[in-house]
């Protein structure tokens, strides 16, 4: 298996993947067209030639990205793919000088055994809140915990991790 930043080409398979996900409330739907404009915070997982994993690296601030949209297909999960995955998007944040990472989820477990904690409330200061409440992207209406999105969150937990220094 190797991860790799995505490619158009697998916009396809990456969908394929997330469908089921949201089928069952677990991740918020993408329209194709989402996913061909995000496809360059993508990696993937590839398998025998075949996409098996995603996730995504949205930056939201000048310090802060949002991990997005991880998925394995179901029958290869608790094999270390996502942690492939979730490393790939770290290292990644790094590079773009990033040093905490934000994520919504249901898989607590997942997240928290790699560092990630429970976020009870806003951690930026009120001038960054402010500024960061006019943005129309849902993933940052989603850190800052705005009512607009609260059908979005319902059951998920919001987590942050503060990445090492390296």
């Amino acid at each position: 298996m190797v991860v790799r930043r995505a490619r158009t080409a697998d916009v396809p398979e990456i969908l394929a993947l997330i469908d089921p996900l949201v089928e069952q409330n677990i991740l918020l739907g993408k329209q194709r067209v989402q996913l061909y404009e995000a496809v360059a915070e993508f990696v993937v997982a590839v398998h025998d030639g075949a996409v098996v994993g995603c996730g995504a690296l949205h930056p939201l601030w000048a310090d802060l990205g949002e991990v997005r949209t991880i998925a394995v297909q179901n029958a290869l999960r608790g094999r270390g793919i996502g942690g492939a995955i979730l490393e790939q998007l770290e290292a990644h944040a790094r590079e773009l000088g990033l040093s905490r990472l934000f994520c919504l989820t249901f898989e607590v477990d997942f997240f928290s055994g790699r560092g990630f904690v429970e976020v009870p409330e806003v951690v930026v200061e009120p001038p960054v809140f402010d500024e960061m409440s006019r943005s129309a992207d849902e993933g940052v209406a989603e850190f800052l915990d705005l009512a607009r999105v609260k059908q979005n969150t319902l059951g998920n937990t919001r987590m942050l991790k503060t990445l090492p220094v390296s």
